[in-house]
């Protein structure tokens, strides 16, 4: 250390020899007594000089870190030589750590570290010295920075920072395979001394692995590790500073070494003989048994293939692998029978799936074991002589007549009989009935072949010692066809003659249609009716026959069976047998109920033709004509069509325009559109006058009635619309009759009054020999209180004549009599005046007589 520090001193020296008149430096002896920077002054005026010359050598002062003593200690001392004995300099240090740390004497220059010191925290301290006048405080020299370094000492262990370590190895390794590396850190100088130097070595885990001391890579140390016998191993592992030597500090972690697996040990069966036993009745695809071949490897390494070598049960069981624990599952590959065969004999293989080829020496990697599989007896349903029936039945059977039979058995030793019975929801109409005991079907309602060709019924067996066996099979029974149906005609019979038409002329072809279906095909033989075979306005010509007449026996032979084939497979065997006829074309059209309107039309059809020329609607429009259309069956069966043919205009190129007679009664040039739309105005003009005449006669009417009979001496108005002299809402007619008779109240009619008042108290009768003029006073002022009186003026004009004259009132009001009961000739009596009032009556009730 000395010597490093005297060497960096003597180059300094060197690099600044030219500038310096006289150097004195004292490299530290001890720690107590630091260091020394000096650097002469100036000397003589400083004015003589042209520049100042700078009396500072950098340098390193050193300290040891964690240094502890009762004083402060000694790191070094800075001088100048402008620093006389009259001790006129003051020394600044600034920077890192100065006045805290670091502490200097302004006087000395003496520089003391005042704590302890932690090379792993701070390694070095950068600080600024100064000479400046004590008196004057003006720098002497320039600020120059040197640096204190912290001299390491070995005072941290070493540390494994990502532990806790996890390897593995395969098992069986050889010597020397590299585990895994572990790395140790030492928070000391790695530069200065050993602080940081790392040894390795183990502690714990020999003699199965070895550490290399200077890298900590761990390796094997014994061959052939079998991880069944041991599967994890802990490694102590120390890292030693000091290079390994004697004082060092150490640190110990721990690697946890797991061997992982390979493929070195095969599978083992714990039995050699395996004993299972099923029941007969055991559905296909059940498990009988499961069987277990050991392997001490995990994993895929565990993975075994079962398969069966050998045996007489190789066609009736099979093995499969179980993924999860890795079982042979042992199951029905085939239906059991106890009264055939009672017991199998297997002979099962495991064999590992993936084998390592490192280690096929220790194979083979597979092993076998023999499975005894014993068939007990059960309780089996009955089983059908057929899994299917097919029965053909003709349309025109019987009912009560047997169309087929079918047959069960119990299979089991001791045999039950069995009955039979018909599943109704197959047979919704109850067309058959099967006997219970020996299984034959009849018919219970009349079957149709045009309606239903096929009919699927399922018969049920079922044994009578246990109910609970039962079995289903299925009975496919056809209807075979029966000429029972006459042909008609295929289309619309309707046809449509030109007026225009020539002799000869074919008008329609038209062709027959039979819901019947023979074996050889339709054919149909079309004539007239016998009365009319001489029809003077047309006749008909039969087009020609079907493929069938000209086919050879061969050819309807093979035909014939291939249709009989189409029928056993349930497929269209009448488009077959008709594209066998036509030679395999398959422009066979088929229609809904199975009949080929194709064939008949082009084929097996009748034109109608026009014996002559000049047909006109005026005469006759419609044309009625009886065919009679015969099949080819056995037996044959005819029907009488009546074909409609009308009359029709029709254009040059032969297209029909009117087919109506009216069309001939229109004017010339006058369409029907046009004839409907004169109708119309016709219609229109029609309701227009009746309107106006209407209007006319209602104009005429008086608004106002005028009766006779109906007198009043009374005059009402109104200062609004009312409905006139008839309008007697407003007022109270019996008071005009009688104005004596008003004892109370008389609330209005016309409106509503919001509030409701007491009646008033009637006022007493006006005596005889009142005026007139006290009257209509009196009638005022009630009015003019009565709060129910309308809310606008009135006025009310009353027929009283007053009291007193002989002659009595005139008015009609008062009068309780009909008109009918009222006679006038005492008017007569009263004078020359009212005899010609009473002629006035007499007059009216004369014309009211009349």
């Amino acid at each position: 250390m000395l010597l490093d520090i005297r060497k960096r001193l003597i180059l300094a020296w060197i690099g600044v020899l030219p500038f310096v008149q006289s150097i004195t430096l004292d490299p530290p002896q001890n720690s107590q007594d630091g260091t020394v920077l000096a650097l002469d002054g100036l000397n003589g005026d400083p004015e003589a000089l042209s520049r100042a010359k700078r009396g500072w050598v950098w340098n390193q002062m050193f300290v040891l870190e964690e240094f502890s003593g009762p004083e402060p200690i000694l790191v070094g001392r800075l001088h100048t030589d402008l620093d006389l004995a009259n001790r006129n300099v003051k020394y600044i240090l600034s920077g890192e750590g100065a006045g805290t740390i670091f502490m200097i004497n302004d006087k000395t220059g003496d520089i003391h570290a005042m704590k302890r010191l932690d090379r792993e925290e701070k390694a070095e301290y950068t600080l600024t010295a100064q000479a400046i006048d004590r008196e004057t405080d003006k720098p002497l020299e320039p600020p120059s920075e040197f640096i204190i370094k912290v001299q390491d000492i070995n005072d941290n262990a070493p540390e494994f920072p990502d532990e806790p370590y996890h390897a593995t190895v395969p098992e069986m390794s050889s010597v020397g395979t590299s585990v895994m590396g572990v790395t140790a850190t030492d928070a000391d100088d790695p530069v200065y001394g050993n602080s940081a130097k790392l040894v390795y070595s183990i502690l714990e885990g020999q003699p199965y692995f070895s550490i290399e001391a200077h890298t900590g890579i761990i390796r094997t140390a014994l061959p052939n590790m079998d991880r069944e016998a041991r599967e994890e191993y802990l490694v102590v592992i120390q890292a030693k500073d000091m290079g390994g030597h004697m004082g060092g500090l150490s640190g110990t972690t721990t690697v946890t070494v797991t061997l992982t697996d390979v493929n070195d040990n095969p599978p083992k069966f714990t039995q050699s003989l395996y004993h299972l036993s099923v029941l007969e009745d055991m559905t296909v695809g059940d498990v009988a048994g499961r069987v277990k071949a050991n392997d001490r490897d995990v994993g895929q390494n565990a993975r075994s293939l079962y398969e069966i070598i050998d045996g007489d049960g190789m066609g009736m069981f099979e093995i499969t692998t179980d993924s999860q624990t890795q079982e042979g599952v042992v199951t029905l590959k085939k239906p059991l029978d106890f009264e055939t065969k009672r017991s199998y004999t297997l002979k099962v293989e495991a064999g590992n799936a993936h084998i390592d080829p490192r280690y096929i020496s220790k194979g083979p990697f597979k092993d076998t074991a023999a499975v005894k599989i014993t068939v007990e007896d059960a309780d089996e349903p009955p089983v059908f002589s057929s899994p299917v029936y097919f029965l053909e039945v003709r349309e025109s059977v019987v009912v009560g007549s047997v169309i087929g039979q079918i047959m069960a058995r119990d299979p089991d030793i001791v045999v039950s009989p069995v009955r039979y019975s018909i599943d109704r929801h197959t047979d919704l109409e109850r067309l058959f009935n099967v006997n219970a005991d020996d299984g034959k079907i009849t018919l219970a309602k009349p079957l149709d072949r045009e309606t239903d060709v096929w009919h699927n019924i399922t018969v049920i067996a079922t044994e009578t010692r246990n109910h609970s066996q039962v079995s289903r099979v299925l009975v496919a029974i056809m209807v075979l066809d029966v000429n029972d149906n006459a042909p008609e005609l295929a289309s619309q019979p309707e046809a449509y003659l030109c007026e225009n038409g020539k002799s000869g002329q074919v008008i329609q072809t038209v062709s027959a249609t039979d819901k019947d279906d023979p074996k050889a095909g339709q054919y149909f033989f079309y004539s007239l009716a016998p009365e009319i075979s001489r029809n003077p306005n047309f006749t008909i010509k039969n087009n020609p026959a079907s493929l069938w007449e000209s086919q050879s026996a061969e050819k309807k032979n093979t035909c014939l069976s291939e249709f009989k084939s189409g029928r056993k497979s349930q497929v269209n065997s009448r488009l077959r047998y008709k594209s066998c006829i036509r030679g395999g074309s398959t422009s066979l059209q088929v229609s809904a109920k199975g009949t080929s309107v194709a064939e008949s039309q082009v084929y097996n059809s009748v034109s109608i033709l026009a014996r002559h020329s000049g047909f006109s609607r005026q005469k006759q429009d419609v044309y009625l004509l009886p065919i009679i259309i015969s099949d080819s069956g056995n037996p044959p069966m005819s029907s009488t069509n009546t074909l409609t043919i009308r009359v029709c205009g029709c254009s040059t190129d032969g297209s029909v325009q009117s087919c109506n007679v009216e069309a001939f009664v229109l004017p010339i040039g006058l369409s029907m559109g046009a004839l409907i739309a004169i109708l119309a105005c016709i219609i229109l003009l029609l309701v227009i006058v009746v309107l106006f005449v209407t209007l006319r006669r209602h104009k005429n009417e008086p608004l106002i009635i005028k009766d006779d009979e109906d007198v009043r001496e009374n005059i009402i108005r109104y200062d609004d619309e009312g409905g006139g002299e008839e309008d007697t809402e407003a007022f109270d007619i019996a008071t005009l009759q009688n104005p004596d008779g008003f004892n109370g109240f008389l609330p209005r009619k016309d409106i509503k009054p919001d509030l409701q008042y007491v009646p008033r108290q009637g006022l007493p009768p006006v005596p005889n020999g009142v005026d007139v003029d006290e009257f209509i006073n009196v009638r005022l002022h009630d009015a003019d209180i009565d709060p129910t009186a309308p809310p606008y003026d009135s006025i009310q004009i009353y027929g009283y004549e007053g009291r007193g004259s002989i002659a009595g009132s005139l008015s009609s009001l008062e009068t309780t009599s009909t008109d009918s009961e009222q006679n006038f000739d005492y008017l007569k009596e009263w004078g020359p005046r009212f005899k010609k009032l009473g002629d006035m009556y007499a007059v009216g009730e004369s014309d009211r007589e009349t």
